[in-house]
């Protein structure tokens, strides 16, 4: 797993969101030499992007316990663990005084932005001595100068919020949609803040059907109610809207349960109009501003829609090229290692069935390469925060030697509501939620795919598949 020949090099975690914090903070209580690099000004920078939004879990799931606990040594007060956090609360309550804990900040570098990792002198062809050479990250500094590092791990947590899904409804972007990006609006947009001019008295078209399609939707919905000429269109792939409604009063987490029973009231109300089976095809643009989308329908058919407005809430992918030179066991499906895949595939899990899951189910055929938090999901959309701490909890008990904790994989997540075999997430439409997991439904441990890392374990061990209620963040 890691180099036997260079123990003081550190682990290198790439990301500074929830998810690497937690990591660096599970570094630091058992004591491992360890390195952030972040490549935005701050930390938690793709939190900072949707601020505004109101998380749908307590504040008592959006923690991670190490974390937690280095808090504590610094006088740190936790908030009301039954509050709902925006984004902003979260970064600013909980995530920059974990970053600025003497434990983390001294080894914390922003504005660091990592372009490739592999092994010092070796491609991805070259076996020989591989597993004992210390991994090397290529860096662009502050200063814009190019930089390397080594490291003995490197956890990924660099999540996929800047690679968003595209708006073509092949998988591939839409004929124009290059030519036409900055007509295209990112998702979770401050339409009742910072943005509400951009939305007020205008046509927006919502595309995507998951939880920030639904966020967004509301907005509009409540900006309508002042901004006369505000309209707001839902364009969705599937032919109904159904599956983002969730399910209701029958969701664990009551404040998730609450935006569809909204979205729902509205659409029925006529305050919101659903266009069902359009599979975005071409973007072009019209005189005054005005965006045409053209959509094709299963049957081959067209359909036409123009906006003011176009909002791109059609979730985000994982980007592996900075570990192109990485020997990598990706699904071919998910993107996620070949052992997580089955756990977590949207056309068998649309709720409920995602089991625990840790180190062995994370690890590739790069020995003490990690990808950890909503990137290890590729594009299933269940991935739930704390999913993301029990992974980070996992891999760094496995990069301590402590095995035992490392394969005790526990986790605990809410009912939706909605559970069935039969939905299935509508493909990229569907997002990761930003909340964390609520009541406890099940715990287990989770196997996966071992690697002969310790206890002489052989790297084609079986999967043990335990079943566990989980989240649909569809």
């Amino acid at each position: 797993m890691t180099s036997t020949r260079t123990p003081e090099l550190p682990a290198v975690v790439i990301g500074a969101g929830p998810v690497g914090l937690a990591a660096a903070a599970h570094l630091a209580e058992r004591g491992l030499h360890f390195l952030i690099l972040e490549a935005a000004d701050t930390v938690a920078a793709s939190v900072a992007a949707w601020g505004h939004v109101r998380i749908f879990s307590p504040w008592r799931y959006n923690t991670d316990p190490a974390a937690r606990r280095l808090l504590a040594t610094a006088g740190w007060t936790e908030p009301d663990p039954n509050a709902l956090p925006t984004g902003r609360e979260l970064i600013d309550a909980y995530l920059t005084p974990l970053a600025a804990h003497p434990a983390i900040a001294a080894r914390l570098r922003v504005r660091t932005r990592v372009e490739a990792i592999t092994r010092r002198h070796h491609d991805r062809v070259h076996s020989a001595g591989r597993e004992t050479a210390p991994f090397l990250l290529r860096l662009r500094t502050p200063d814009g100068e190019v930089d390397e590092v080594e490291a003995r791990a490197v956890i990924d947590a660099s999540g996929t919020w800047t690679v968003p899904h595209v708006l073509g409804g092949d998988g591939l972007p839409a004929l124009g949609e290059g030519e036409h990006a900055d007509r295209i609006t990112p998702a979770l947009p401050d339409v009742l803040g910072v943005q509400r001019h951009h939305f007020a008295g205008r046509h927006t078209v919502v595309v995507g059907a998951g939880h920030s399609a639904a966020t967004t939707l509301l907005d509009l919905a409540t900006l309508a109610e002042t901004e006369p000429g505000t309209r707001v269109t839902w364009a969705i792939r599937s032919g109904s809207p159904g599956r983002a409604y969730g399910g209701g009063d029958t969701d664990a987490l009551p404040a998730r349960g609450a935006i569809g029973t909204r979205l729902r009231a509205h659409v029925q109300a006529d305050r919101i109009d659903v266009i069902t089976g359009f599979h975005t095809h071409t973007v072009s643009a019209l005189p005054g501003g005005v965006v045409k989308l053209t959509g094709r329908g299963l049957d081959g058919t067209e359909e036409k829609l123009t906006a003011d407005v176009v909002v791109n809430a059609t979730g985000f992918r994982p980007d592996h090229t900075l570990a192109a030179e990485l020997r990598l066991d990706l699904d071919p499906i998910l993107g996620s290692t070949r052992a997580l895949a089955p756990l977590i595939d949207p056309n068998h899990h649309s709720c409920g069935t995602v089991p625990p899951h840790g180190v062995d189910e994370l690890t590739h055929p790069e020995l003490g390469y990690y990808a950890i938090g909503v990137k290890s999901y590729g594009r299933a959309p269940t991935f739930l925060l704390a999913t993301g701490y029990e992974q980070a909890r996992s891999v760094v008990a496995a990069l301590a030697g402590d095995w035992e904790a490392a394969r005790d994989v526990q986790l605990h997540l809410p009912e939706t509501g909605v559970c069935s075999s039969t939905l299935a997430l509508d493909g990229a439409e569907a997002e990761s939620c930003c909340g964390a997991a609520d009541q406890p439904a099940a715990a287990g441990i989770g196997r996966g795919l071992a690697t002969g890392l310790a206890g002489g374990r052989s790297p084609l061990a079986i999967i043990e598949r335990i079943p566990t209620a989980s989240s649909c963040c569809g």
